[in-house]
């Protein structure tokens, strides 16, 4: 079995982790599936920023757990959830670090979307 190489973010290879300033309003198939003022926004390399929300503000029986997980070496195992209103749209489009590395460790329990499996990803005022 293959050994899970750890890599530490830094000047080749940033990753900065900031509060979100606005309210984060996810939907999906005519259901708010997120309302939350404590998202945090995940910057990392090139990617587009990436929003982490609180678990406590999602709608949890919209999601299944699916079997489904990889693996970050800036970050960690990650593994996934499906939003079920949304059908086979939406298969594994919930992804979480539930224990990932310290140098991302407040991002950890924290759920994040593929914007194009869910219907809207807003942040509002």
């Amino acid at each position: 079995m293959p050994t899970k190489t750890v890599k530490i973010p830094g000047p080749d290879h940033p990753i900065t982790i900031e509060p979100t300033s606005k309210r984060v309003v996810v939907k999906i198939a005519g259901h708010t599936l997120v309302d939350t003022r404590h998202a945090l926004t995940l910057r990392e390399a090139n990617y587009p920023p990436v929003l982490y929300v609180p678990r406590e503000d999602t709608d949890m029986s919209l999601l299944a757990r699916t079997d489904h997980s990889t693996w970050c070496p800036y970050k960690g195992d990650c593994a996934y959830y499906s939003i079920v209103p949304g059908g086979e749209r939406s298969a594994n489009a919930v992804w979480t670090y539930e224990h990932p590395h310290a140098a991302v460790e407040p991002i950890r329990n924290l759920l994040a979307f593929y914007p194009d499996r869910v219907d809207a990803i807003e942040q509002l005022d």
